[in-house]
């Protein structure tokens, strides 16, 4: 499947964020993931980035510019490989429903493994730089909605699928997969709710399919 971005993004991607390249950088990268899965933030400092990677504090300026640079890049590698999935997926010889249900599965399953995700989006879309927000929107955002025009296209021309706007489609998927972890915390203090296990995101993955699949897919009647 590939880690690279599709060939469309390639070009949008400012080369800053294309470190796949330099030892150091990943390993600055590789600390940075390593420390926010391990304290549940995105709360870290440079010193603590540095002191994981056994490099120098310094080494985050010269490869990302500051912190918020390193998260761009992480955010953009950890992105890389899921949305190269979604050509991947769209080219199967599988039927629509089929390519919605395991699409459903695998970004639940990409914020699970990377549970920093979604803060990192929240973050860098509304807390950082425009220029920031304007790199996530093109190599996370942009790449999903056009996956799912295409995909709804396909379902709805192999009449599997009602007529749905891919907008909302998407704001209903990604916005339900992003409150299971963003949320998580309101949650628990609310009602006691727990982690996110991976028995947990079995269990949500199984809900999405059939919350979405029977809003989406059109009866044996047509209707």
């Amino acid at each position: 499947m590939g880690n690279a971005l599709g060939p469309q993004l390639q070009n949008s991607a400012p080369e800053k964020l294309a470190v796949g390249r330099n030892a150091t950088a990943e390993k600055l990268l590789d600390a940075a993931s390593e420390l926010m899965i391990a304290r549940s933030s995105i709360e870290i400092s440079l010193s603590d980035i540095a002191q994981k990677s056994g490099s120098n504090a310094a080494l985050v300026k010269y490869h990302f510019g500051n912190k918020d640079g390193l998260l761009l890049a992480l955010l953009a590698r950890d992105a890389a490989t899921e949305v190269a999935n979604l050509e991947y997926l769209l080219a199967q010889p599988l039927p629509p429903t089929a390519k919605l249900k395991l699409h459903i599965s695998g970004i639940i399953r990409a914020y699970h493994r990377f549970p920093y995700m979604n803060r990192l989006i929240h973050y860098l879309l509304h807390e950082s730089t425009a220029e920031a927000a304007d790199e996530v929107s093109k190599f996370f955002v942009a790449p999903l909605l056009e996956f799912h025009r295409r995909l709804i296209e396909e379902g709805i021309a192999k009449g599997e699928f009602r007529v749905v706007d891919p907008v909302l489609f998407y704001t209903s998927l990604i916005g339900a997969c992003d409150h299971l972890f963003f949320g998580r915390h309101a949650m628990s203090r609310a009602i006691g709710v727990g982690p996110v296990t991976d028995e947990v995101c079995r269990q949500y993955i199984a809900h999405m399919e059939a919350l979405i699949c029977g809003g989406i897919l059109k009866r044996a009647n047509g209707a």
